[in-house]
């Protein structure tokens, strides 16, 4: 019981630390769906792991309307999860969530099989998933990770890392380690721009080493010849692998 208690008051603590528009208590304990989404979530998932489960299916949908909220019961949720306005999440019935985990409205928790057993993500501590993000399948969602707005994540993500993009694009963050929970999922990355600007360096690069070695050439007076071609792709390999990393980012 006091195990129980404990969990409702982290649930109820996060409400109030992670939402800069919570005023007070009572406010929060009255007006809060996402609050209320996750109470119910726990009293119907004690009736699932007990053998109750069609009155505990009844009590998630019945918190489905009152909440907009649809959390399976068979779904494993750690304390201090908050989800800040909360219409329109679902979350899958073999999904797993660490504690102090953070969703907004529009994350859906999914599953991608019809064969019974795991399914659903985990999702590690600390995460943060932004708004409309989807998550797919039995995938991993490593801890202290932000998954951005409108992701669509079908792969399982590292520790410490950031998810953009359709499919979601992992960029990893090295040896970065959050003491509360990253809320800026608007400060995201460009996948695609920054894969433009890097071709364009490649490009450019490329030219100048070609242009360099053609102008040697000519200044000796031979020209390019066939013996040349090995050397050519030489430099032309040179050129891309002094600017070109892979570990700019990870599809």
């Amino acid at each position: 019981m006091n195990n129980t208690l404990r969990v409702f008051q982290e649930d109820f603590n996060a409400a109030l630390t992670r939402d800069p528009a919570a005023r007070t208590k009572l406010e929060v304990f009255l007006t809060y769906a996402g609050l209320h989404a996750i109470w119910a979530h726990r009293l119907s998932h004690w009736l699932w792991v007990h053998d109750l489960k069609l009155v505990a299916r009844i009590l998630s949908q019945i918190t489905r309307g009152l909440t907009g909220i649809e959390i399976h019961p068979g779904a494993v949720i750690g304390e201090g999860f908050f989800i800040d306005h909360g219409m329109g999440v679902v979350i899958g019935e073999t999904s797993e969530i660490g504690k102090d985990v953070t969703m907004y409205h529009g994350v859906t928790l999914g599953g991608v099989s019809l064969e019974k057993g795991k399914r659903h993500p985990t999702i590690g501590d600390g995460v943060v998933i932004g708004a409309g993000a989807t998550v797919l399948g039995a995938i991993e969602v490593g801890k202290d990770s932000r998954i951005g707005a409108n992701a669509v994540v079908v792969k399982s993500v590292p520790p410490h890392s950031i998810v953009v993009g359709v499919p979601g694009h992992v960029i990893r963050r090295r040896g970065v380690a959050m003491d509360t929970p990253d809320l800026h999922h608007e400060l995201l990355p460009d996948t695609v721009a920054l894969t433009v600007n890097a071709i364009i360096r490649r490009l450019d690069t490329l030219e100048n080493q070609m242009g360099e070695h053609q102008l040697e050439h000519k200044q000796n007076g031979d020209g390019l010849h066939k013996d040349d071609d090995r050397e050519a792709e030489e430099v032309t390999q040179k050129a891309l692998d002094n600017d070109w990393s892979e570990d700019d980012f990870v599809i």
